[in-house]
């Protein structure tokens, strides 16, 4: 699924559901949608993303899942099955994260905290510790588990899948996320060999 630079600008400014199946163990959190995302209505739809590449590596899913041009029925199914729920911190889609004011951060953790209770997950895990610390004045957190819980649920600040973050490699991500799935008491599969 082709589109033109215009095409997708065309995007800009526009929402993504939530994928949240019946019970969520594990609620990953992006920053925002990205254009392609939302113009294929699949979270991390932009083809650099490594975040299901990442799943796939931890063993949180048992196939490479590939969100490029929209979602397999069956890709949707496994996540759900798995206890998988993706969000936004913002949901107002960009070309890039960084064309997000300080405010949409701050008032997005108020509104992701309500959305999180609803949810319910048995974990949070934020996908970038640039955006968590702007958006949660937490100026000094580090990756890993926080002292604090989101909307009632243990919080993890984990690595941002997007290919413009060079500070983590894939086995990197895979390892983080891995860790946090089993903190959501997700069982995980046998990590495939590279």
């Amino acid at each position: 699924m082709g589109f033109t630079r215009a095409e997708l600008r065309g995007f800009t400014g526009q929402t993504l559901p939530d994928l949240v199946g019946a019970e969520v163990r594990l609620l990953f959190v992006g920053i925002n949608p990205g254009l392609r995302a939302v113009a294929v209505q699949a979270h991390f739809g932009g083809g650099s993303n490594r975040f299901y590449p990442a799943l796939y590596r931890a063993g949180i899913t048992r196939r490479q899942i590939s969100a490029s041009n929209g979602f397999r029925p069956e890709d949707l199914a496994e996540l759900k099955q798995r206890g998988i729920g993706i969000t936004s911190l913002v949901a107002r889609a960009s070309a890039r994260a960084d064309e997000l004011t300080p405010t949409e951060l701050l008032d997005g953790a108020v509104l992701l905290d309500e959305r999180v209770r609803m949810i319910g997950p048995a974990v949070v895990a934020m996908l970038g510790i640039t955006a968590y610390r702007a958006a949660f004045g937490r100026p000094k957190a580090v990756v890993g588990p926080q002292a604090e819980t989101l909307g009632g649920a243990p919080l993890w600040v984990v690595p941002n899948p997007s290919g413009l973050n060079a500070h983590a490699p894939l086995p990197v991500l895979a390892a983080a996320y891995r860790e946090v799935a089993l903190a959501a008491g997700i069982a995980v599969y046998d990590p495939p060999q590279p």
